[in-house]
């Protein structure tokens, strides 16, 4: 552990601290994690990126049918390569002691496939045929979904969701909040 440690200056952890919801043990273990995802770049480079692959090789993320939205999301530069900071950031958000608000917002991010700030049908359309895997829905009951969906969620009827309503359905979702994490 006296190799990790000596990776940050006290000032560096504080910081940290300060940024994330977690303590100084956590971000230490946050940081052999990312280390233990590629070994050689980062004793080469400790500001290395990870590339998005190796992230996606995560055992929390493996199996996650929006792994790779979920690094986009998270890294800096968009394309899913992560740094440590990227990384600490995404743990953080997915760690237990986030607030629901935070991860709403990142949800929220992760469903926006197209990035335009509000969730189509065609964004809709992309979370269901990921959620379904192969059991792909035909697209009469794909259609009849969205509309299901965007009949209950969109309030002010322009076949979107805007943030205020998806964070409104999200409120409904007792169990959002416990999806939504990676355990340390």
């Amino acid at each position: 552990m006296g190799g990790s440690q000596s990776r940050f200056t006290e000032q560096e952890l504080e910081d940290y601290q300060e940024l994330t919801y977690f303590t100084k043990k956590e971000i230490l273990h946050v940081w052999k994690r990312f280390q233990q995802l590629d070994p050689d770049a980062l004793s080469a480079d400790n500001n290395a990126k990870i590339t998005a692959e190796k992230i996606m090789d995560l055992p929390e993320l493996k199996v996650n049918p929006f792994k790779d939205r979920i690094c986009k999301v998270f890294s800096s530069s968009g394309d899913g390569n992560m740094s440590f900071e990227d990384f600490l950031d995404m743990m953080s958000v997915f760690s237990d002691n986030a607030p629901k608000n935070v991860k709403v917002e990142y949800a929220f991010r992760i469903y926006d496939f197209d990035e335009d700030d509000t969730i189509s049908s065609g964004d809709l359309k992309r979370v269901v045929d990921r959620l379904t895997g192969e059991k792909n829905l035909s697209d009469e009951d794909m259609q009849q979904l969205i509309d299901n969906i965007f009949e209950e969620a969109d309030l002010d009827d322009d076949d979107s969701l805007s943030f205020a309503e998806f964070e409104h359905v999200i409120s409904k979702a007792p169990d959002f909040v416990n999806s939504f994490r990676i355990r340390l």
